[in-house]
């Protein structure tokens, strides 16, 4: 199966239909009036299809088990054309699209196996997605190639040329993947006054995202969030907050980073761990969707 442990748990919901045609209006009637020997054969092909959803990690090889939080079986019969229209929903780190599309079809052989003795006509059709909400292709980001974004490297070894910097590169390619283009790159000490010197120079050139990585640590000379924190005109302190409970589910000592965040004038401003692992992390915790905040700065309503 794909990996997904770097993912987040979001609200996911799909609403799949199939559609089962019969050859008679008497089959129609039959079903309305309850009179198949079988029994009602739409709640019995409800039943069959909440069955159905919740295994299909058993039939579905590469689909990961996850929570069914709540399943939805509706029908609509026009003509001689039955829509089956089946609605999962979860809060996950993937989505439900193959549930829903297997349940659906569920319903819809359970429906033909209770039908079959009356009707010899009987078709399975336009099995599709219908709807499908959640994940980050919910926030794609459409904005960053309008963005100028810097990444600033705090690091007093790095700096002096003893170490190679692999966690501010690391940052890098997660911006080019979200379409920023040419990104500004340096490596400065790790010291109070280099470090807000840096930072300043940056917002005066209207940089629109600003990430430091390194210099979060308990060490003596861990100083970023010093010299961040006169700085910053606007904490927002859900942005750390994310970032730190996702690390915690993957590593225990996360919650001993510092991570600050927040706005310099237009400037968005990151404090991210020094770790590569600390950096990537960091990134898929809060990306796309935290540049959202473009658009809340921009006087937009939060969706």
């Amino acid at each position: 199966m794909i990996d997904i442990t770097h993912k987040s748990p979001s609200f996911r919901k799909a609403i799949a239909q199939a559609i089962v045609s019969v050859s008679s209006m008497d089959t129609i009637e039959a079903i309305k009036n309850k009179q198949i020997a079988k029994g009602d054969v739409f709640e019995m092909a409800k039943t069959a299809g909440l069955f159905a959803v919740k295994r299909t990690s058993d039939m579905i090889p590469d689909c990961h088990p996850l929570p069914i939080e709540y399943t939805k079986v509706s029908y609509e019969i026009n003509g001689l054309d039955i829509q089956i229209l089946l609605e999962v929903a979860t809060i996950y780190k993937t989505g439900v699209e193959v549930e829903a599309m297997h349940g659906a079809s569920v319903v819809a052989l359970t429906m033909y196996d209770m039908l079959k003795p009356i009707d010899k006509g009987i078709e399975i059709k336009n099995i599709a997605l219908v709807q499908k909400k959640g994940g980050k292709s919910d926030y794609k980001n459409e904005i960053g190639h309008t963005l100028k974004a810097a990444v600033i490297v705090c690091s007093d070894s790095i700096s002096a040329g003893k170490k190679e910097d692999k966690a501010g590169k690391a940052i890098l390619e997660k911006l080019t993947a979200m379409n920023f283009a040419n990104s500004d790159y340096c490596v400065i000490p790790d010291q109070v006054e280099v470090i807000q010197t840096q930072v300043k120079e940056y917002c005066k050139a209207e940089i629109n995202l600003l990430i430091i990585t390194g210099g979060t640590g308990l060490s003596p000379t861990d100083v970023t969030p010093e010299a961040l924190k006169p700085l910053i005109e606007k904490e927002i302190p859900g942005i750390a907050e994310v970032i730190r409970d996702y690390g915690m589910q993957r590593m225990p000592y996360a919650m001993l980073s510092r991570s600050v965040c927040g706005l310099i004038g237009n400037t968005l401003v990151l404090a991210l761990p020094g770790s590569t692992r600390g950096a990537i992390e960091s990134m898929d915790a809060v990306f796309p969707s935290l540049l959202h905040i473009y658009k809340m700065m921009a006087g937009g309503k939060h969706d």
